[in-house]
């Protein structure tokens, strides 16, 4: 009865921070776990399954005998004010052995903190340190590991887990103990029957360590990734190399589910090791060197969840963003760090694309059960269906672009491009057929796949324009015929243009939306948004034509531009323009007379560059700046853009919390409101507000006629017009959270160039 009372009040003492007036060895014997294990001839090693506690008066009880549901209400009763009064002989050793548990836990975290005070973080240590030494709680822990009672084992796993790290940390050295048991485990199996928890305590000492800004972290993990850098490649081979026979278990919860779910999450931390840290241990590149394995297993017949885990760890690798949930931004560039790395990049791509061409992604299982939380396959009543997993459609997707990017931007021939280009978009928009309904149109497949997820849908486009411009850089140094060429990306749905336009249109051309982009931390919108601009300041005929094409579509006509295959000898929007000729509608007359001629426009653009370059920019700068931000593909930048290099610091998207995020959109509604004649601003077409001249729109006005609906060229120029004036309103009020200056002069130029060539 003395032991627990003690116990309760050092629980209590510890959850507040006071200090422990008994000596360290008084609490250590306190915290000593009394475990007894019951060997048995029958199980041999797998005895840990027998194991009984130790009462504190030397009575055996099974941990069985007492359930989940006490310890939870013990754990929890000692946060109320009642918990002094809780009667303690009422509870087993098995309850008093979770809050022991639970007291090296809290204490190993109190020892981390940088708000424990230093004498009582030192009595902690002295604590911890007299466990480990005098009362072996090391080897009671890992005993622990193997308990059938999932919340004893759980606790043991993380007390483990943070006493390695303590150690390793505070003294520099590895625990013998915990490494012969990883050890043991991992060389014997499949024939050990430990692996998940061993898994998971490793997994958990790296993810400690990758967290840890204090720590020397190469250091740690040389020490940790020595003795097993080996062994974890030769319990990689053996448990993804044998396939999972559909007559085992392949419940979620079954021991070999266990297994690999723990070492699918163990592999994610290693990659992300390998990002952060110029490590050169096998370990870390067993996922691009032997990519196949896990391919295989996302094919295979285990639950669905694990080939759910599979397909996500591949996409988090590709994406460069494995650990981001834990590393909390620390993750570095890992280009920059490890010059090896890209070369891994690449075996995993080619891996990736060898994979779909031989029917990959055909063999993934798309459930179409309802998914609800935790896990449920239940259906609805009434057998209604919500559709595909759009999280697995989107991740594949992802996959192949990300991966067919990789390809392209290390190809040198541009009939090799070209057919990579036809043959994987080709295989691409197969499989989204299959599970989904798609646009005619192949170019708005990015917005239907991924506009419930911004992150996704702006990394693809990304990926998407990255594999035009490299196509264009070479087709431009071969005088390739540009029309057969923007026949090829809207066949293979990825005509930068389009998709542009396509993400726009799924926004309501809401300025307010990418300015949000803009702000976030979350996507990489800033760095797709600039050389996106960068290439429509370069095309604009193409982007015009485009638009052309998607009014002549709204309005029921037909596009060569959008027709697959394409049709060669023909004009760009030969069907556009003879559906304006006969149109009625003076402004679209005026879209249509823009691309009449190839000639004229030269003269035209010609003309308007001079005007461009005389214009007065005094409040902005060069492109120079983001140059080290944005890798445009390209040499032929103009001088008077690559003068007066800025800092990086000065344009980068810097992270910012939610307060700041709210505070800058308040901002944006506020001094939007407070404009005058905000109607009339916002319905005056671009080159004309503010003028007296007369108008199309000054006409309609005076008409009781009601005006026509916009074309697709002015929604889009009023959208960037808006967010240009935005921006330029938060920069002087200091609330923007990066200098956009170089952001400005490219929607500057496109303004100026709108409003030049196409006076709307």
């Amino acid at each position: 009865m003395g032991d627990q009372s003690l116990l309760q009040q050092m629980h209590s003492d510890v959850l507040v921070g006071s200090p422990l007036a008994k000596d360290s060895y008084d609490y250590a014997s306190l915290l000593n776990l009394h475990i007894s294990p019951k060997h048995s001839s029958a199980r041999g090693n797998e005895s840990h399954n027998q194991m009984c506690l130790e009462s504190t008066n030397g009575g055996i009880r099974s941990h069985q005998d007492s359930t989940v549901s006490d310890a939870v209400v013990f754990l929890i009763d000692d946060k109320s004010n009642s918990s002094a009064n809780t009667n303690f002989s009422a509870f087993s050793p098995r309850e008093i052995m979770l809050l022991q548990l639970t007291l090296i836990e809290m204490m190993l975290a109190k020892v981390q903190s940088k708000e424990t005070e230093y004498s009582i973080g030192k009595k902690y240590c002295d604590i911890i340190r007299i466990l480990l030494k005098e009362t072996q709680a090391d080897s009671k822990l890992i005993w622990l590991l193997g308990s059938s009672d999932k919340l004893l084992s759980h606790m043991a796993s993380k007390s483990m887990a943070s006493l390695v790290y303590f150690q390793l940390k505070e003294e520099n050295s590895l625990n013998v103990t915990w490494l012969a048991f990883c050890l043991k485990t991992l060389s014997e199996f499949p024939r050990g029957v430990r692996a998940a928890e061993c898994l998971w305590t490793l997994t958990a000492i790296i993810r400690d360590v990758l967290k840890d800004e204090d720590m020397c972290k190469a250091d740690i993990m040389k020490k940790l990734f020595t003795p097993l850098d080996a062994v974890l490649e030769g319990f990689h081979d053996s448990i993804l190399f044998h396939h999972f026979d559909s007559h085992q278990d392949a419940s979620a919860h079954s021991k070999p589910s266990n297994n690999l779910i723990a070492f699918i999450d163990l592999l994610e931390v290693l990659v992300a090791c390998r990002f952060q840290l110029v490590l050169h241990f096998r370990c870390q590149r067993i996922l691009f060197l032997k990519t196949t394995y896990i391919l295989d297993l996302a094919s295979s017949s285990v639950h669905y969840l694990i080939k759910k885990k599979s397909i996500m760890l591949v996409k988090k690798c590709i994406l460069y963003k494995a650990g981001e949930d834990f590393t909390k931004g620390l993750l570095l560039t890992p280009s920059l760090q490890d010059p090896y790395l890209d070369m891994d990049m690449v075996t995993l791509a080619a891996a990736l694309l060898e994979a779909v061409d031989l029917g990959w992604m055909n063999r993934i299982t798309v459930s179409e059960k309802a998914c609800y939380f935790g896990g449920s396959e239940t259906q609805p009543k009434g057998g209604v269906r919500t559709g595909p997993d759009q999280v697995i459609i989107r991740a594949l997707s992802l996959i192949l672009l990300k991966a067919l990017e990789t390809k392209i931007q290390n190809s040198a021939e541009e009939a090799e491009v070209k057919a990579n280009l036809r043959r994987f978009m080709s295989r691409l928009l197969t499989f989204l057929k299959n599970h989904l309904k798609l646009s005619p149109h192949p170019c708005e497949w990015l917005s239907m796949v991924f506009i419930e997820q911004d992150d996704d849908m702006l990394e693809a486009a990304k990926a998407l324009l990255t594999i035009y411009l490299k196509l264009d850089r070479l087709r431009r140094a071969a005088a390739a015929d540009l029309r057969l060429e923007d026949d090829l990306t809207h066949e293979s749905g990825c005509n930068p243009h389009c998709i542009f336009l396509y993400l726009l249109k799924n926004i309501s051309f809401d300025s307010t939306v990418l300015l949000d982009f803009l702000i976030s931390s979350e996507t990489c919108f800033l760095e797709y948004f600039v050389r996106y601009l960068k290439l429509l300041k370069e095309g604009w005929h193409h982007f015009v034509n485009i638009c052309n094409c998607f009014d002549a579509v709204t309005k029921g006509g037909v596009c060569d531009s959008f027709a697959t295959p394409p049709r060669q000898g023909e004009r760009y929007c030969q069907t556009v323009l003879r559906w304006q000729t006969g149109c009625c509608d003076p402004e679209q007359q005026i879209l249509a007379s823009v691309v009449s001629s190839h000639d004229s426009f030269a003269l035209t653009r010609q003309h308007c560059g001079d005007q461009v370059a005389r214009s007065d920019l005094s409040n902005t700068v060069s492109l120079g700046c983001l140059q080290s931000l944005v890798n445009y593909d390209s040499s032929e930048d103009s001088d008077s853009e690559s003068v007066g290099k800025e800092s990086l610091a000065n344009t980068k998207q810097m992270p910012i919390n939610k307060q700041d995020s709210t505070k800058i959109r308040e901002a944006v509604s506020r001094v939007i409101d407070d404009e005058p004649n905000t109607f009339e601003t916002k319905m005056l077409p671009l080159g004309q507000k503010g003028s007296n001249t007369l108008s199309l729109l000054a006409c309609r006005l005076s008409s009781n006629n009601p005006p026509p609906v916009e074309g697709m060229l002015r929604k889009a120029m009023k959208c960037l017009e808006e967010l240009q004036k935005a921006i330029s309103r938060l920069q002087r009020k200091n609330l923007f959270p990066y200098n956009p200056a170089a952001l400005l002069k490219l929607l500057l130029h496109i303004e100026r160039t709108c409003k030049c060539m196409n006076p709307l």
